[in-house]
């Protein structure tokens, strides 16, 4: 847990997904603490005594890779370490947005200080200042195929530490060289072992894996909310969310949704109002939203999980035990990730293909009260038919990004590496599929407000009244045709700002509800 003075000690303390967004958002402070100083400067010390006794250890005073055979001298070991920098900076494709690479430092640092990777005192204040002084450097999108490790982003990563790449820095990109003159820094000097210390590990995996666990869990709270306003518009059952269905299954996923979704419903006059109806069950689009959507959460819960052991863990290679014993492991090899980042990748695009159909479905005409195409006028107006149309393009496209990165692997390093993760691909793939998904349920919470709408004077639920007063201050009704591609991008901000989640949050907060459930802790701490 962070201090209560928003402070993260890092090497220290267990870092979660929502401290590193916070270091790098700027609401809390990392440190380097004196335990984890003193862990550095001791694995330190391990590193050149064994360059002084000459003993062969792969990365101090071998070459990398293949080439672990050649034996280099205590006099090359320096240069050794600033030629991996340069040598395996071969990203190629847009940088990385700015966050993701400061994440990139923050989870570097971390891992590095825990003290098993004989990096120096002074290398990790430098990681600090940049962090610090928000002077972050660009790193190309592609070139890692996730073992051993990320090497090309994050040699790209630290090419500034030796004077070298680019930074964006006061919002304006510089090559290092003028970060120096502005700055007064100068280039470091690694020491043996420094530069593979750096570049080994899944710092570019996991930092995207932040953010797809961050981007999943607001699109599956926003499907929930969304889904249960789709429910009051075409008037569907509330009996799929009943305790009592979901403990003969109690997946937990199944089950906080089906709470949550009961919860939004509770009090309505819509649904006291077709209580007695004869429709005998709703399509599964509406019915099975806690099956749908459950099994979403229960990979976002995965992915949760497996990221707790990640962001603590030290993935560099070899690994500095004492002077007995270095092991040149594989912690780098992020097949750990890979596999769970494939498994939300299809959760997301799941949740935007159950989404796609209640569009659909309530576009068709078929709920008493509800205009076919949602608008009463049409003919001359097509209503929001074409709407549909671009969820059905996203939800395909989203369906051909699910193919597994991680069922791939390509042998790399003179067949050293012979088995890959290709984990940084899953990695950005999910976080592409999410960006999609958020603009579909953008477009659905659009089509529930409309269907919604139509079943006034009745009234539902005081938080969905809510949420249909929030979406109203930016999206009118529609009566007739106008651009709605304007009208997709309010919804999309609404979603991505999280505008409605907070405005319940504040409701339930005055009229001391809670949407919390049961398994809370698990879902909503991340």
């Amino acid at each position: 847990m962070v201090s209560s003075t928003d402070t993260f000690l890092y090497g220290e303390e267990e870092l979660s997904c929502s401290l590193a967004l916070g270091i790098a958002r700027g609401t809390v402070k990392g440190q380097l603490s004196h335990i984890a100083r003193k862990r550095v400067r001791d694995s330190k010390l391990v590193v050149e005594n064994i360059v002084e006794k000459g003993q062969a250890v792969y990365g101090i005073n071998t070459g990398f890779g293949p080439l672990c055979t050649t034996n280099i001298s205590k006099e090359e070991s320096r240069i050794l370490q600033t030629n991996i920098l340069k040598s395996h900076s071969v990203g190629v494709g847009k940088p990385i947005k700015k966050e993701l690479a400061k994440l990139m430092f923050i989870l570097k640092i971390h891992s590095l200080a825990r003290g098993y990777s004989g990096i120096a005192e002074e290398t990790l204040d430098r990681i600090l200042w940049h962090i610090d002084n928000d002077a972050i450097p660009l790193v190309p999108c592609q070139g890692s195929v996730g073992a051993s490790g990320d090497l090309a982003p994050l040699s790209h990563l630290f090419l500034p530490l030796i004077g070298l790449g680019k930074v964006l820095f006061e919002n304006k990109i510089m090559l290092t060289e003028e970060l120096f003159k502005k700055t007064g820094l100068k280039p470091l000097e690694l020491g043996p072992k420094e530069g593979l210390a750096l570049i080994n590990g899944t710092q570019f995996i996991t930092a995207h894996a932040i953010k797809v666990i961050e981007k999943l869990h607001n699109c599956l709270a926003h499907a929930d909310i969304i889904g249960a306003m789709m429910i009051e518009g075409l008037q569907g059952s509330v009996k799929p969310f009943y305790n009592e269905l979901h403990n003969l299954r109690p997946f937990k996923g199944n089950m906080h949704v089906a709470q949550r979704v009961k919860l939004l419903l509770k009090g309505s006059e819509i649904m006291e109002n077709h209580i007695d109806c004869e429709r005998v069950q709703d399509p599964y689009s509406l019915r099975c939203i806690p099956q749908v959507h459950g099994a979403s959460r229960n990979s976002w819960l995965h992915l949760k999980e497996l990221m707790h052991v990640e962001l603590n863990a030290v993935t560099d290679n070899p690994i500095i035990i004492n002077e007995e014993l270095t092991i040149s492991g594989g912690n780098f090899h992020g097949q750990p990730l890979a596999m769970a980042l494939d498994y939300a990748c299809l959760a997301a695009s799941e949740l935007g293909n159950i989404s796609d159909r209640r569009i659909y479905l309530a576009l068709e005409g078929n709920s008493p009260g509800v205009p076919k195409l949602l608008m009463e006028d049409t003919g001359i107006n097509s209503g929001y038919m074409i709407l549909q149309y671009t969820t059905a393009a996203l939800a395909s496209e989203n369906k051909g990004l699910c193919f597994p990165s991680s069922a791939d692997s390509i042998p790399t390093s003179m067949g050293q590496e012979d088995h890959v993760s290709m984990g940084s691909i899953a990695a950005r793939k999910a976080l592409r599929v999410l960006g999609n998904l958020e603009k579909i349920l953008a477009i659905e919470l659009l089509t529930a407000t409309q269907a919604f709408e139509y079943r006034k004077p009745l009234k539902s639920g005081i938080l969905l009244e809510e949420v249909h007063k929030e979406v109203r201050k930016k999206v009118a009704f529609a009566k007739k045709d106008r651009v709605f591609s304007d009208d997709i991008e309010q919804g999309i901000e609404l979603v991505r700002n999280q505008t409605i989640i907070q405005r319940i949050n504040k409701v339930c907060k005055r009229k001391n509800l809670s949407l919390q459930t049961t398994f809370s802790e698990e879902f909503e701490n991340y």
